[in-house]
């Protein structure tokens, strides 16, 4: 027994300290207005750090709206979008073809690579004369703009850059779950008569709903957390265009030097990502009840 904890000991004690802690001292922190200079500078503020991210809320002049606002755009495009796209490369990759080992290399690549080297080669394709443009224009497409500097298209260019990132990580995870799925069942299927979709909707879709499952709530934890596209792309703009909740966290905390503030609006941030949690929980057992 005292192996199996000496083995667990560093996890743990990395998570106690790294993770466990912070989030405690954070939730402490919201209660009180703190600009992190000497503790005698400390004072109780009770509720009034809440009331003040939230005064005059509004979703197109508030910060907490705007920021909220952009976050919730960027997560309902990037996860829907994600998920097709890994389980789309996994079923492709998934077949003993030749060159499929390479290729699943390839697609996941992206995920391993420096996320500074990535958003800096996808900033200059994206630029007005970059190839992204160039390569519209062929079929008849004029952008004529950056699209990390145009309001219209900057949260777009976030979005493609996390879809075509994570897409090679939970491709990965599709194909574990294509391989477990038994054999058997297509076999069974194919001599009732069904065809390929009717085998995708029957077969494969509810023994995958597991792994889309896992999937889904990673990616929402993962896309209301964004921070470091954004910073390297477009540093929250043009404008608040692409501002998220993270990033509005920094600029109280860092810059504004807010601690108290920052801190409750990451404390809205866990109760929301705990909502979206529980409702994905909801969801999923309805998924499965239903196939």
């Amino acid at each position: 027994m005292l192996i199996a904890y000496s083995f667990l000991a560093p996890n743990f004690l990395g998570f106690l300290l790294i993770t466990f802690v912070p989030v405690i001292f954070s939730f402490v922190i919201a209660f009180l207005n703190w600009n992190g200079g000497a503790v005698n500078k400390i004072t109780f503020a009770g509720w009034d750090n809440f009331a003040a991210i939230f005064k005059n809320f509004s979703f197109t002049k508030s910060d907490l709206g705007i920021t909220l606002r952009n976050t919730t755009v960027y997560t309902l495009f990037t996860v829907p979008l994600t998920i097709v796209m890994a389980l789309f490369l996994a079923m492709v990759l998934n077949r003993a073809a030749r060159g499929a080992k390479f290729f699943r290399a390839v697609f996941f690549f992206p995920y391993v690579a420096s996320i500074v080297a990535i958003c800096m080669c996808w900033s200059y394709m994206m630029m007005k004369t970059g190839p992204i443009n160039q390569l519209l224009a062929l079929v008849g497409i004029h952008v004529g703009k950056s699209w990390t500097q145009t309001k219209d298209l900057a949260m777009w260019a976030i979005v493609f850059v996390g879809v075509w990132r994570n897409a090679g990580y939970y491709m990965v995870m599709y194909l574990a779950g294509l391989q477990s799925v038994p054999g058997e069942l297509y076999e069974a299927a194919t001599v009732d008569g069904a065809n390929g979709w009717q085998k995708f909707w029957k077969i494969t879709l509810p023994m995958l709903t597991p792994t889309t499952f896992f999937v889904s709530i990673m990616m929402v934890i993962t896309c209301f957390k964004i921070y470091d596209v954004v910073a390297i792309m477009t540093d929250g703009g043009p404008g608040r265009a692409t501002k998220m909740l993270v990033t509005y966290i920094y600029d109280l905390s860092f810059f504004q030097i807010k601690y108290g503030l920052g801190s409750a609006v990451a404390m809205v941030l866990l109760i929301i990502v705990l909502l979206v949690t529980m409702v994905q929980f909801r969801a999923e057992k309805k998924w499965v009840n239903y196939m």
